[in-house]
């Protein structure tokens, strides 16, 4: 079957993507970090008239910037840890901003307690592409259903174009560990460098898996391991905290793993409390949940869960 791409499925594959024709990649001056920072202070700024009502201020807590992938490169290996900066300025003017409202007696009422930045690479943008997709409450992409708005601007016009997209639609981004950043929301608009340098140290690993379940069949679900211990569950899991993965699979046991990081061998470690886990085709004997038996999980692993459903671990 014919696959179609990111642009054919949103209907832009014409415009998008026949711009060679009338412009010469050469010509495209090259990304620089006062254009990604000038860019996301203007989304918002942007969110701010478009979600603000009343006397109350609203604005985007998540800022996913998509790049052509030579233009990320460039970022990444050329100018290495400039996108942290880029966000620690970020950060600041945010606010800056922000206080200027409050002092002006706005009511200035965070719908998140994070700032998340996470900066992508598509294969079908051009040189001096650039995109971004803001949300009002930080989350995975691939577990939301709702639709994103995606504010793209072609190199060639510079003219922002804005639309709504299914979050499926946005499986050909090319998510990198080192492009992601958070940072605690500070209530006195105090910005603490540290935050931003840490963001990254935290990310372990990476986990994804696709369920046979209907609602989700065929659908990658990510989950980005921060913390030094998570759980991993099915359908039934209740608790929605940061060092949950829930698997909206009827196939996976609640709970079914648990995955820790030892920070003394720096390794990965997995206990098993569901029907059948096999790690790499060697089946996990079952434990109790309040004894668990530990047993190596290297990385790049392929676990099985209950003969059904399989959860790959990378590194961050």
């Amino acid at each position: 079957m014919k696959t179609t791409s990111f642009w054919q499925r949103m209907g832009f594959h014409e415009w998008f993507l026949k711009r060679e024709a009338i412009y010469d990649i050469k010509q495209a001056p090259p990304l620089t970090a006062d254009d990604v920072y000038k860019y996301i202070i203007q989304k918002f700024e942007e969110s701010i008239k478009e979600l603000s009502f009343a006397n109350r201020i609203v604005f985007f807590h998540e800022y996913i910037v998509c790049f052509n992938e030579e233009d990320y490169n460039q970022f990444t290996q050329n100018k290495k840890g400039i996108f942290g900066l880029i966000v620690q300025e970020c950060v600041k003017q945010f606010y800056n901003i922000l206080e200027r409202y409050n002092n002006e007696g706005k009511v200035v009422a965070p719908a998140s307690n994070k700032w998340v930045f996470r900066f992508a690479a598509h294969p079908e943008y051009l040189r001096g592409d650039k995109s971004v997709i803001g949300k009002l409450m930080p989350g995975s992409i691939h577990q939301k259903k709702e639709s994103l708005r995606v504010t793209f601007i072609p190199r060639q016009t510079g003219i922002a174009e804005t639309f709504d997209v299914n979050p499926e639609l946005l499986d050909g981004f090319i998510f990198y560990s080192d492009g992601y950043y958070e940072i605690a929301y500070d209530q006195h608009f105090s910005m603490n460098a540290k935050a931003v340098q840490n963001s990254e140290a935290r990310l372990l690993a990476r986990f994804e898996t696709i369920v046979p379940d209907k609602e989700f069949a065929g659908k990658k679900i990510e989950y980005y391991m921060r913390e030094p211990d998570i759980l991993i569950s099915g359908k039934d899991e209740a608790a929605d905290k940061e060092d949950v993965f829930r698997i909206p699979s009827e196939w996976v046991n609640t709970p079914h793993l648990r995955v820790r990081f030892n920070n003394d061998d720096h390794k990965f470690y997995l206990a098993s409390f569901g029907e059948k886990t096999l790690v790499n085709e060697n089946e996990v004997v079952a434990s109790d949940a309040n004894n668990p038996v530990w047993v190596p999980l290297p990385l790049n692993s392929r676990i099985v869960l209950n003969g059904i459903v399989g959860v790959n671990i990378f590194k961050s």
